[in-house]
């Protein structure tokens, strides 16, 4: 494979991900997650900023660089249930399935929070937003780590949410640690919200 090969994007399916997203940046994005740092990096319709949820400092300083109050809470995204499972209690076997068949895929789903799950993550609320992505670069970035990661748009208030890399510099007055850049999967609205324990809708 030749260097111009490796720099090629192309977002179609995972086993393209050698080709379009060099690997030494994804490794420079898990060493930003490891370290505390903030991260911006491409979901199915905008930018998202993330961190390691168990690391509170870390948290807050994404929420001052997207001014967004702890109370409302963050969603967590992964690249599969399991990621999850520290977070969040099983439901019903039968809830259980219907929320797995919608995932990989835009849809975000609100769990009852294990107690061990971190305040600055459930803000307010007793339950915690969750997704498995069906993005490539995401659910790579997420294997890489070994776990779930935060995901919040990367937009501060009255802002639009960034679509590329140069509109999260844009976007945001005090930019992130990194930047692992890539394409939007091209979804035009944000994911879908659901109860997970009613399956009633929060957000179409």
């Amino acid at each position: 494979m030749t260097r111009h090969q490796t720099a090629i994007l192309d977002s179609k399916t995972r086993s393209d991900i050698s080709i379009w997203q060099p690997m030494h940046r994804l490794r420079l994005a898990v060493r930003c997650l490891r370290q505390g740092g903030v991260l911006a990096y491409p979901t199915e319709a905008v930018y998202g900023l993330g961190c390691d949820p168990w690391n509170g400092r870390a948290v807050a300083r994404l929420l001052a660089i997207k001014r967004r109050s702890m109370t409302k809470g963050l969603i967590l995204i992964a690249a599969d249930p399991d990621q999850l499972r520290p977070f969040v209690e099983p439901l019903e076997p039968e809830r259980q399935r219907e929320i797995h068949a919608t995932w990989p895929g835009p849809n975000t789903w609100l769990l009852p929070a294990r107690v061990a799950t971190p305040a600055w993550l459930t803000g307010r609320f007793d339950t915690l937003a969750v997704r498995v992505s069906a993005h490539p670069l995401v659910a790579e970035l997420c294997r890489a780590y070994g776990g779930a990661i935060v995901s919040t748009s990367a937009n501060q208030a009255a802002r639009p949410a960034a679509r590329t890399a140069l509109g999260v510099r844009l976007a945001l007055d005090e930019p992130p640690d990194y930047i692992l850049a890539g394409h939007c999967a091209g979804s035009d609205r944000p994911s879908v919200i659901r109860d997970g324990r009613t399956g009633r809708l929060i957000r179409a």
